[in-house]
């Protein structure tokens, strides 16, 4: 391990998340070590990665030694949220401490529950899900550890995402892959109202700024989204302009996921979510925006990124 003493970023999971806030790690020339289970993840040059068990305590505080600041991009599986999602965040949060760390939380939208009008951090949390509740716990445990003087603590909170590496979200694989093959890319609930989409490059590049200013300590911020929402069929429909050929796609209602959801776990975890889709989710970015003067990759250059990432992953250049 890196021997400089509070130098090192530390980066807890090696998703699509957990990779981009590496990449820009890596562009702004720290020394990072990723920690996760077992994958062997592509990394940039240099990038340490220590494999182990971040349930682990003592594993947890090895990782986080040395740290200057933590990122904490790790999840258990979509089903089993409820149960191992507190603990191993928990788990992280005494490794920051532990280490006198900064802690960046990368978190989504669930704690607000279905709200009318744009999404902002000054709503109440008000989830109405199983796994909302989950989230509004541990954003609410994280800020009491901060409030406490127990460990630094901000809050990332980005919208479904799409990009490189992102294969599982609801803009991941069963869009951009058969959209390059031209078949119909296949979404969840109505195609016509806004959804708000968040670049992960954008994600990533956020929780690396919030670790580096002192001012977002202590608060929950939304990463930079491009503006205004679109649609699903717009946003589905710059995929096929990009991949070349009619757009093609259907949506899954709810009734179609609960129907699926006797078969497919992850199915069954997402008709709670559904409401995301039934109605405009649009989340207002401006606050963190106008704080660190950071503005959303537009969809006209994230779209064609992540094209071009899918394509490298088929083996179609």
């Amino acid at each position: 391990m890196d021997k400089r003493k509070g130098s090192v970023h530390v980066v807890f999971g090696s998703g699509p998340l957990g990779l981009s806030v590496v990449r820009e790690l890596v562009r702004r020339g720290k020394p990072v070590r990723i920690v996760n289970g077992s994958s062997r993840p592509e990394l940039p040059p240099g990038v340490e990665l220590l494999s182990g068990d971040a349930y682990d305590a003592s594993f947890a505080r090895r990782a986080a030694q040395d740290a200057a600041v933590v990122y904490q991009c790790a999840q258990p599986g979509y089903t089993q949220w409820p149960a191992k999602f507190p603990p191993l965040q928990a788990s992280i949060l005494e490794a920051a401490a532990a280490a006198g760390a900064k802690l960046i939380v990368g978190e989504n939208l669930y704690m607000y529950g279905e709200v009318d009008g744009p999404i902002h951090e000054g709503l109440p949390y008000a989830p109405n899900t199983r796994k909302g509740k989950v989230r509004a716990a541990m954003a609410e445990a994280a800020l009491a550890a901060h409030r406490e003087g127990k460990v630094r603590v901000a809050l990332a909170r980005g919208s479904d995402f799409f990009g490189p590496q992102v294969l599982g979200s609801t803009m991941g694989d069963r869009v951009f892959l058969p959209a390059l093959k031209g078949k119909a890319a296949s979404v969840g609930g109505r195609l016509d109202v806004p959804h708000t989409y968040t670049f992960i490059d954008d994600f990533g590049r956020a929780m690396v700024v919030l670790g580096d200013r002192d001012q977002a300590l202590g608060q929950a911020w939304h990463v930079p989204n491009d503006q205004p929402a679109i649609s699903q069929r717009q946003f589905v429909e710059r995929i096929f302009q990009v991949v070349g050929g009619p757009a093609k796609m259907s949506a899954m209602s709810r009734a179609m996921m609960s129907l699926g959801g006797l078969f497919i776990p992850e199915a069954r975890e997402s008709v709670e979510m559904m409401y995301e889709f039934e109605k405009p989710f649009v989340v207002d970015s401006s606050r963190f925006e106008k704080a660190f003067g950071l503005k959303a990759t537009p969809l006209g250059e994230s779209i064609p990124a992540t094209v071009e990432w899918y394509r490298r992953h088929l083996g179609l250049n």
